[in-house]
């Protein structure tokens, strides 16, 4: 009985003893397993850990290389390079504000110091006194189609090269090409010639080939709604555009009117390119309106937001000015103007280098601090002017560039300021006045006529076709198979009294990625 107890408590203990070994050996096998499985999210998030900061590292390098390219591209000379810098970007300022790169021109806009109250502006006296052209008078018959050599007079003429070159010189009484040949083309009704000799005070516009619809000015004053008279210059084509999108209301004696504005239709316009039938209203304005003894011009496309009377009182009678017009944003040399109109398709690239390389041959140099002008280049899109004989003079003189070469205004004007060397005076005005000025309005299109996409002279002759077409081509003026204007730019096929072949335009650092 004893043994068989004895061999019960045994087998308990045996049974408890392997029991416990068990769990033991479970707990040891489960305690293995957890070991092992965090053992492998160390692993992992040591992993990871290290992929996030080699990922890391990889992009800062990537940026600090992306940087360095740009404070590269922005000091160089090469042009292909210097085409990268992004002067509107957040990080070329950034970079600006440190030191690293040149600091970019002042801000896009800017207060303008205007007086406060219109009613207040003293009006000057009498005009300005011409003290050096005191006569000026314009040719109006086009001598060259007088032998029968051509049919139809043109609008700007056919100046000479001689007549040309004595044209800058300045004399006490001159007689000037300064468009409106007869027969020539831009004919004013009776109805809007009437009408314009009322007019002392202008603010005129233009808008040609459907291009735009005006844009009532804002902000005017009952003392400028009864002062100015505000011209919108028109040809037939802009004409029924404007018709068939706003509302044109007829007066009894037959003008026709889109708020404030008059629309002047000018019949038969004298050139095959809309851009330079857009020259005749913008720079010889004292032409078409010549009762006028001040006028400010503005595109077509803008929508003017100062009072026309603060404006003269600002740009002209303040500093005692005849003629005021805005510095250009980033260019200061024709050379990059040129260029950038290449590059944005303004007119064909090989005419704008011979339009160049004919200035550079006649001494035209690069913009440079020591020049007494603050730029050669402007934003020709607002013309502040008292037409005085001088003014007068300078506005014939670079409109009968327009004429003469390429419809590109902003490359012409610093090569007459440079041709008349000092005695016309102007105010260059900071171009962030310039953008507060106005509203821009986009272009119904962006491209006017098929000449601008020409990129060599086979293109030009006819010997090549163009491929680049835009999405505006359709709807460009110009003949597909005669890309050459027949009346204007006629002085750059006509041969020229020097020698260009060994002409080369000064190398350009481009200042804008846009141009």
């Amino acid at each position: 009985m004893e043994k068989e107890t004895q061999r019960s408590v045994s087998f308990r203990t045996y049974r408890r003893g392997e029991r416990s070994n068990h769990s033991s050996h479970s707990k040891d096998v489960e305690g293995g397993k957890l070991h092992q499985d965090y053992h492998m999210k160390i692993v992992w998030k040591k992993g990871f850990i290290r992929l996030f900061l080699v990922g890391g590292i990889l992009w800062m390098f990537l940026i600090l290389f992306a940087s360095l390219i740009h404070i590269w591209s922005c000091h160089s000379s090469i042009t292909f390079v210097s085409g990268m810098c992004n002067k509107e970007s957040k990080v070329f300022t950034m970079w600006s504000n440190i030191g690293l790169v040149p600091k970019s021109q002042s801000q896009h806009r800017c207060s303008i110091p205007v007086l406060s109250d219109p009613e207040k502006v003293v009006i000057p006296e009498g005009r300005t006194p011409d003290k050096i052209v005191k006569k000026l008078s314009y040719i109006t018959k086009d001598e060259h189609s007088n032998n029968g050599s051509q049919s139809t007079p043109l609008f700007g003429g056919h100046e000479s090269w001689a007549q040309r070159e004595e044209s800058f010189k300045l004399k006490s009484s001159m007689k000037v090409h300064c468009g409106f040949i007869k027969g020539g083309g831009a004919e004013m009704s009776a109805e809007d010639m009437n009408y314009v000799k009322k007019c002392r005070f202008v603010v005129a516009s233009g808008i040609f080939d459907g291009y735009d619809i005006p844009h009532q000015p804002s902000n005017l004053s009952p003392r400028s709604k009864k002062l100015f008279c505000f011209l919108m210059v028109v040809d037939e084509i802009s004409l029924d555009f404007i018709k068939e999108n706003v509302t044109v209301k007829e007066d009894a004696k037959g003008g026709q009117w889109v708020g404030i504005w008059r629309l002047i239709l000018l019949k038969h316009p004298p050139y095959d390119e809309p851009r330079r039938n857009g020259k005749v209203p913008k720079i010889i304005t004292h032409r078409l309106f010549p009762e006028a003894q001040y006028s400010i011009w503005i595109d077509g496309k803008m929508e003017l937001l100062v009072d026309p009377l603060l404006m003269l009182e600002r740009y002209l009678w303040r500093g005692k000015n005849t003629f005021a017009i805005a510095q250009h944003k980033h260019h200061h040399s024709i050379y990059e103007e040129a260029d950038a109109n290449k590059r944005r398709k303004r007119y064909a690239r090989p005419l704008l280098d011979l339009h160049m390389k004919i200035y550079r041959y006649e001494g035209m140099e690069p913009w440079s601090p020591e020049k007494k002008t603050v730029s050669d280049v402007p934003e020709g899109a607002i013309i502040i002017r008292e037409h005085t004989a001088m003014s007068n003079l300078f506005s014939c003189l670079w409109f009968n560039e327009v004429d003469l070469f390429t419809p590109r205004d902003q490359l012409s004007f610093g090569y007459v300021v440079y041709r008349l060397k000092g005695p016309f005076e102007f105010f260059m005005f900071p171009n962030c006045e310039y953008n507060s000025l106005f509203v821009l309005h986009p272009h119904i299109r962006e491209h006017s006529s098929r000449i601008e996409w020409v990129t060599n002279w086979d293109q030009l002759k006819g010997n090549a076709k163009i491929s680049n077409k835009g999405k505006d081509w359709d709807q460009a003026s110009g003949s597909k198979d005669n890309l050459v204007e027949s009346r204007g730019g006629l002085g750059l096929w006509t041969p020229y009294p020097g020698n260009l072949d060994s002409v080369v335009l000064p190398p350009v650092v481009r200042a804008s990625k846009a141009g």
